[in-house]
């Protein structure tokens, strides 16, 4: 085969197979396999999915952390000409069913025993239903009543359902739905983002080339495959150069910068709360950090002291940042691989061939260069839209296919953007996108709580945390521990606030809208006390 990368992934995962047969594809505590052993693999839990009943265009979906089993199911899922729907593996139950039955998931690859996490048993005893599921898949655990483990799963396929999922690979177009990546909005609820093949296997071909990657890189891939970063951003730029994925499911310091030595690690994406911890870690210099070339990283405001650090002290030749959202693939803008730390540190880099951006006033009205707007993109990596919400699709996605993004930014006269705020109450904890609507539709069931707005404050460590404000409904006497510890149960843990302040009233507007301005100015006399 050529060097042009397909614009589908059962090509893509062909290509790889043949291109790089004897190559280290994943290297996973003791599992190691080739691109060849690898392609086998997958096509083997295709032909099982075609023996399962799922058709072209159905929906499967996988709950589970970074391993190997998620590879292959992932792979296995787009070679069987199925759609892709990856859950947060830090949603309780109830989250986990909403997103499961909106995109009418029939059958779930999950795991047991995942940080001491049950899923098939948190999904059961959740209280909702998804009733297109017909079957779920244990990666990896024990395998409780009513599942099937996977290597039972995988030997269902026969010879002519591997002749089916050679027949459904060859006829994969790059127009072909790959993922339903859900991400929650401004209503509370999470939302389906559409995103085809074709715009992932473009973007992330410019993303590559930037990191500079090889045949002979190693990735550690830290960020969770079920995001944007990790499935676009790691697994694919890996199958398309031959590079070996590590897959790390826990972030620890010490066991990643062990792993850095023992694996020898070139390549590195991660948000830069991840860096940071490492450059701060007290060992550092115990560890051998020398393998390291290419680190790619955003989601959050980067220091100019880290970007010069993670090259001088971590030794990384190239550092870039980017810009993405779940609604662009999680990719619409890239630094170059040559622009100065300065540069890296204090934008998200330029548009990438195929995606035009525009800075807009409140009034749609185009904004002078260098001032702040409303960042709007079009092109190749825009979603197909939101699953099954037309009405909030064309809110977010205009006649003339500009998506709003909801980012104040500025472009300077190079076309380099530069984040400064959000339109949106979204914030930022740890590398996750936070969304106040979604905690406060949650927090508003408990019986103590009569009214709760939320924001994000500031954080050292983590960039931003949750601050919620709460109005007890009569007789009630909240206990502030007692309902971060209810809020723990209910939802993941990244979306937890980490403070819990009583009020006797929320400051609202004349239409009577939360003043959330008000309350991040209440928060100084809060943490005082």
């Amino acid at each position: 085969m050529g060097d042009e990368i397909p614009n589908n992934y059962p090509a893509l995962i062909e290509r790889a197979a043949t291109r790089f047969a004897d190559s280290e594809a994943i290297s996973d505590g003791e599992m190691s396999m080739t691109y060849a052993e690898l392609g086998t693999r997958v096509d083997d839990c295709a032909a099982a999915l075609v023996a399962s009943g799922i058709d072209p265009g159905d929906r499967v979906g996988l709950w589970a952390p970074n391993a190997w089993e998620w590879v292959v199911a992932a792979l296995g899922i787009l070679r069987a000409g199925a759609v892709i729907v990856p859950v947060n593996t830090r949603f309780k139950g109830r989250e986990a069913a909403y997103v499961l039955d909106k995109a009418e998931v029939k059958l779930l690859f999950t795991v047991v025993g995942f940080l001491g996490n049950d899923y098939v048993t948190d999904l059961r005893e959740s209280g909702e239903s998804v009733s297109t599921l017909g079957q779920t898949v244990v990666l990896r655990g024990d395998t409780p009543a009513g599942t099937v483990g996977f290597a039972e799963f995988v030997a269902r396929g026969s010879a002519g359902d591997l002749a089916e999922v050679k027949r459904r690979s060859a006829a994969a177009t790059g127009d072909d739905l790959g993922l339903i990546m859900f991400t929650s909005g401004t209503t509370g609820l999470p939302k389906g983002v559409m995103v085809a093949q074709g715009p992932i296997l473009h973007g992330f071909q410019h993303y590559a080339r930037e990191l500079g990657m090889r045949q002979d890189d190693r990735m550690l891939v830290i960020n969770p495959f079920f995001h944007a970063f990790g499935f676009n951003g790691a697994i694919t730029p890996c199958l398309m150069h031959g590079a070996t994925i590590l897959p790390h499911p826990v972030f620890d310091i010490p066991k990643v910068l062990q792993r850095i030595e023992d694996d020898k690690v070139t390549v590195f994406p991660a948000p830069p709360a991840i860096f940071q911890g490492l450059l701060n870690h007290a060992d550092l210099a115990d560890y051998d950090t020398s393998s390291l070339r290419s680190a790619l990283t955003g989601g959050a405001n980067v220091l100019v002291e880290t970007v010069v650090a993670m090259r001088e002290v971590l030794g990384f030749d190239v550092v870039i940042t980017a810009y993405g959202m779940t609604e662009t693939c999680g990719f619409g803008s890239l630094c170059l691989a040559s622009d100065p730390p300065e540069v890296v540190a204090s934008t998200s880099g330029r548009a990438i061939p195929g995606v035009e951006f525009r800075i807009v006033d409140d009034d749609g009205v185009d904004c002078p260069t260098g001032h702040p707007g409303e960042l709007l993109v079009r092109g190749v990596m825009v979603m197909r839209g939101y699953l099954d919400a037309p009405e909030q699709t064309a809110e977010t996605i205009d006649s003339d296919g500009w998506m709003k993004t909801g980012d104040i930014c500025v472009l300077d006269e190079n076309g380099y953007l530069d984040i400064t705020d959000r339109k949106k109450d979204m914030y930022i904890n740890g590398g996750f996108n936070v969304y106040p609507a979604e905690i406060e539709r949650v927090m508003a069931e408990h019986s103590d709580i009569g009214q709760v707005a939320v924001i994000g404050i500031a954080d050292e460590r983590l960039g931003e945390v949750g601050a919620a404000f709460i109005v007890a409904t009569p007789s009630a006497d909240p206990v502030e521990a007692e309902i971060i510890s209810w809020c723990r149960e209910q939802m993941a843990n990244y979306k937890v606030p980490r403070h819990v302040w009583t009020v006797d009233a929320l400051p609202l507007n004349p239409s009577g809208k939360v003043l959330k301005t008000d309350l991040r100015e209440m928060v100084g006399e809060f943490l005082a006390t």
